[in-house]
C-alpha cells in the first residue's frame, strides 16, 4: 500500500488527510502548537497513522507524496511576529506604504458598520517602521530605460544603515518602474548579498512585476515581513520529516489553488496566504466534480475563522484585490471572503449597549475555549455550543480531550448571561443566533450582492463547527440542499490531496482595444512556451500538462481589473478577443451590477497570465453499496438541545456518525457525533448518508 499523505494547519487544529492506493481516506486531528507548528504537522499525522494501524514511521516509509497547507504567512501577519523589515526604495517615494491609496486605504478591509463611520477610521499600521526606510538615487521611466543610473555608494550606505542601526532581519527593495526594468533592484540585491549575506531580501521585480505602486510595495514589504519565518518553517518541517523516516517530495498549496515544491514556496511567502481555505474550496470543486454538483456555496467555519468561496460551473473566480490583514497585495489568489468568527472566537458585549460580539479575537488552541480546561477564561462559541446540547464532552476530537461543561457555564454566566439578564440557554441561543446570521450575511454578500442566486446552489459545510449551524443559515438562504462532506472538519486537507502542481506566469503589457488579436498572441507566446517548459522539467508530458490563459482587462482610466479567462491554448482569433471583451462586459456587469458595462469608455488588457498545471493522481472515490442500515443501528441514546423552530431546549436522539451507512436517514431533531466534527439537524431537517459517506441535508 502507499500514501499521500495532505496536511493543514490552522490557527486551532492541525488537520491530516491520508488517501491510500486503495482510494480508501484516514483522518487525524490535534490541536495547533503554536509557535512550533511543525509539532503539530507531526502529531496530526501520527494520529492519522494510528487510526490506520501504523506507526508513523512506517506510514512515512509508504507515502510517496506529502502535501501541506499552512496559516503560518497569514498567522505571522496577523501578530507581528515577522522579521524586522527595511525598504530600500527610489527617493522621494518613501512614504507610498503609509500613503496607501489615499481616502480608500482608511477603511479598506475593515466591517461594514466600521465603514459606516469612515472619520473614525484610521490606515493599517505600516509593515516597516518609517526609520526602516530608506530611498536612493536612482530612476527608471515607464519604458524601462534609466533615467538616472543607481548611486552605488549611496546604495550601500543605506543598506548599512539599516543593518547596523536597526538591525533588520529582512529587506524590501521596490524601485519605480522596475517591473520594466530590473536591473536596478537586481544590483541592489547583489550589494546586500556582499554587505550583510544574512538578510533576507525580496524584490518586486521578482514577487509583484505589476504596475500599482502601493500594491507593489506592499507586497514585497509582506513577503519580506513573512518570508525569513516562512523559510524557517519549511525547513524545520522538511527536516522533521526526513527525521522520522520520509524522504519524498514535499509540496505547498499556493493561494491561487497549486501546489509548489516546498523550496520554491517558501521563497514565494506572499503566495501562501489563505492557501487553506483555498483548498477547501479544491476539496469543494473535486466533490461537485464527483457528485454532478457544478454550482456550490462552500462554507469553511473551524476555529478561528469563516471563510465562503463560489464556483459556478465548477470554475472558480480569482479576487480582484487580495488583501491581509488590510493590507493589498498583488498575487493570484482564489477569492474567499471571510469573517473573524469560529469555533474559538470569542463573545463579548460591547460597552454601554451590551451588545452580543463574536469575534474577531480568537482564544485560538491555546488556551483555547473554557471547556478544553487549558486555562481559557473567556466564553468562546464553542463553550456556546456546549451549552445548548450540541457538543458531547466525552466525544470531542474522538474522546482525546474531555471537555468541561461546568466551567463554560460558570464563565459564561457571569461574563454574558447575568449582565443581560437572561438564564444561561436564553443568552447561548441568542448567541448561536447571532453566528448563524452572521453567516447567513456573509454568504448574501458573496452571492445575492454579486448577482446569484442561493437556491441555485448546493451548500458545502465544513470546518470543525460549520456543520452545527449549516442547516440554519442554509435554510434562511433557501439553497437547494446541504452537503456536509465526510472529510467536514478536514476538508482543506483533503483539497490539498486533490490538487495539482502548478506555475503562474505573468507580464505587464498595455494593450488597448480594439487591436488585432495577434498583438495578444506575441505576448502570451513566450509565456506559454516558459509553462510548458516547467511542466516538462517537473516531469509532466502532455497527457498531464494543461496551460491556462488569462487577461486583467479594465475599462480605461480605471484602477479595478478583473481577470478573464482565455478558452482553449491556440492563437487568438479576432472573433476570439471579440468573445474575450464580451465575456469581460458581462463579468463587470455581474460584480458591479447590471447596466454597469460602458464599452464606449474603453478598454484595456493590462496583464497577461498563464497557469501550468501538472495533473497528479485524484484520490479514487469508490462508491459504497447501499448496506441496509438503518438509524437505530446508529443510535446512542438522547439528551435536550436547542431547537431553534421549537425556540427551546428539547430532547433529540444521538447517534454515531460510524455506524451509519449509505442510504440511512436521519429526522430532526437530532445530533451526529464524528470523530472529527459534530453535525446538528434541527427540527424539520432531514440527512442522508449517500454512496461517498457524505450527508445530504434537506429541509421540509
Amino acid at each position: 500500500m502507499s500514501y499521500v499523505v495532505a496536511t493543514d494547519v490552522g490557527g486551532t487544529c492541525t488537520d491530516t488527510v491520508v488517501v491510500g492506493s486503495d482510494g480508501a481516506l484516514t483522518i487525524g486531528k490535534v490541536l495547533s502548537t503554536p509557535p512550533d507548528f511543525a509539532t503539530g504537522v507531526i502529531d496530526s499525522v501520527r494520529a492519522a497513522a494510528e487510526n490506520l494501524g501504523l506507526s508513523l514511521v512506517e506510514l512515512l516509509a509508504d507515502t510517496s507524496l506529502f502535501v501541506h497547507g499552512s496559516t503560518v504567512v497569514d498567522n505571522t501577519l496577523l501578530t507581528g511576529d515577522g522579521a524586522r523589515t527595511g525598504l530600500i526604495t527610489t527617493a522621494g517615494f518613501e512614504d507610498t506604504l503609509r500613503v496607501t491609496r489615499g481616502a480608500y486605504g482608511r477603511w479598506s478591509g475593515l466591517p461594514e458598520d466600521q465603514i459606516k463611520h469612515p472619520v473614525a477610521t484610521e490606515r493599517p499600521r505600516p509593515l516597516v517602521d518609517q526609520r526602516r526606510i530608506r530611498g536612493v538615487p536612482e530612476r527608471v521611466d515607464y519604458e524601462g530605460k534609466v533615467v538616472q543610473p543607481l548611486d552605488v555608494e549611496a546604495t550601500e550606505a543605506a543598506i548599512r544603515a539599516l543593518v547596523d542601526e536597526h538591525d533588520v532581519e529582512a529587506i524590501a527593495v521596490c524601485l519605480l518602474w522596475s517591473f520594466r526594468n530590473p536591473s536596478h533592484e537586481q544590483a541592489i540585491a547583489q550589494l546586500i548579498e556582499r554587505v550583510a549575506p544574512e538578510v533576507y531580501v525580496s524584490l518586486s521585480s521578482d514577487i509583484a512585476p505589476l504596475p500599482g505602486e502601493y500594491e507593489r510595495t506592499s507586497t514585497t514589504a509582506i513577503n519580506a515581513n513573512a518570508g525569513k519565518r516562512t523559510q524557517e518553517y519549511v525547513r524545520t518541517l522538511q527536516t522533521s520529516l526526513t527525521d522520522e523516516g520520509y524522504d519524498g517530495p514535499v509540496l505547498v498549496m499556493q493561494g491561487y489553488g497549486g501546489l509548489l515544491p516546498a523550496t520554491q514556496a517558501a521563497d514565494r511567502a506572499v503566495g501562501m496566504i489563505e492557501c487553506g481555505p483555498v483548498a477547501g474550496l479544491i476539496g469543494s470543486r473535486f466533490l461537485g466534480e464527483l457528485l454532478d454538483q457544478p454550482d456550490v456555496i462552500a462554507v469553511d467555519m473551524g476555529g478561528t475563522t469563516s471563510k465562503v468561496g463560489v464556483l459556478q460551473d465548477g470554475r472558480l473566480d480569482f479576487a480582484s484585490e487580495p488583501m491581509v490583514n488590510r493590507y493589498h497585495y498583488l498575487a493570484p489568489k482564489i477569492e474567499v471572503v471571510s469573517i473573524g468568527a469560529g469555533g474559538g472566537s470569542v463573545i463579548s458585549l460591547e460597552e454601554g449597549s451590551l451588545a452580543p460580539r463574536i469575534g474577531p479575537r480568537s482564544a485560538g488552541s491555546r488556551p483555547g475555549p473554557v471547556c478544553y480546561g487549558l486555562g481559557g477564561t473567556e466564553p468562546t462559541l464553542t463553550d456556546v455550543m456546549v451549552l445548548l446540547g450540541y457538543m458531547d464532552p466525552d466525544q470531542f476530537l474522538g474522546g482525546s480531550l474531555r471537555l468541561d461543561a461546568d466551567a463554560s457555564r460558570t464563565v459564561f454566566a457571569e461574563q454574558i448571561a447575568e449582565p443581560l439578564g437572561m438564564s444561561v440557554e436564553e443568552a447561548a441561543a441568542g448567541i448561536y443566533r447571532v453566528a448563524c446570521s452572521q453567516m447567513s450575511d456573509l454568504i448574501h454578500e458573496i452571492t445575492v450582492e454579486r448577482g446569484l442566486d442561493p437556491r441555485d446552489f448546493v451548500l458545502h459545510a465544513y470546518g470543525g463547527t460549520c456543520s452545527m449551524l449549516a442547516g440554519v443559515f442554509a435554510e434562511e438562504l433557501n439553497v437547494s440542499k446541504v452537503l456536509i462532506p465526510y472529510s467536514a472538519s478536514v476538508n482543506c486537507a483533503f483539497g490539498l490531496a486533490a490538487s495539482d502542481i502548478a506555475h503562474e506566469l505573468g507580464v505587464t503589457r498595455l494593450v488597448e482595444l480594439p487591436s488585432p488579436a495577434a498583438d495578444l498572441n506575441v505576448v502570451f507566446d513566450p509565456l506559454m512556451v516558459s509553462g510548458e517548459k516547467a511542466l516538462r522539467e517537473a516531469g509532466f508530458g502532455p497527457d498531464r500538462s494543461h496551460l491556462q490563459r488569462a487577461v486583467g482587462m479594465r475599462y480605461s482610466l480605471q484602477v479595478h481589473e478583473l481577470i478573464v479567462p482565455v478558452p482553449g491554448t491556440d492563437p487568438l482569433t479576432d472573433d476570439g478577443l471579440t468573445q474575450l471583451v464580451a465575456d469581460f462586459e458581462r463579468a463587470y456587469e455581474q460584480r458591479y451590477g447590471p447596466g454597469s458595462a460602458h464599452k464606449d469608455a474603453g478598454i484595456e488588457i493590462t496583464q497577461f497570465r498563464v497557469t501550468a498545471t501538472g495533473r497528479l493522481d485524484r484520490p479514487a472515490m469508490r462508491p459504497e453499496a447501499a448496506a441496509g442500515t438503518q438509524a437505530a443501528d446508529a443510535l446512542l441514546g438522547g439528551r435536550p438541545i436547542f431547537s431553534e423552530a421549537d425556540d427551546r431546549m428539547v430532547d433529540a436522539d444521538i447517534y454515531a456518525f460510524d455506524r451509519l451507512g449509505p442510504g440511512t436517514t436521519i429526522a430532526g431533531p437530532a445530533v451526529i457525533h464524528t470523530p472529527v466534527t459534530t453535525v446538528v439537524l434541527q427540527s424539520g431537517h432531514t440527512a442522508t448518508m449517500d454512496a461517498h459517506r457524505n450527508l445530504e441535508v434537506t429541509f421540509a
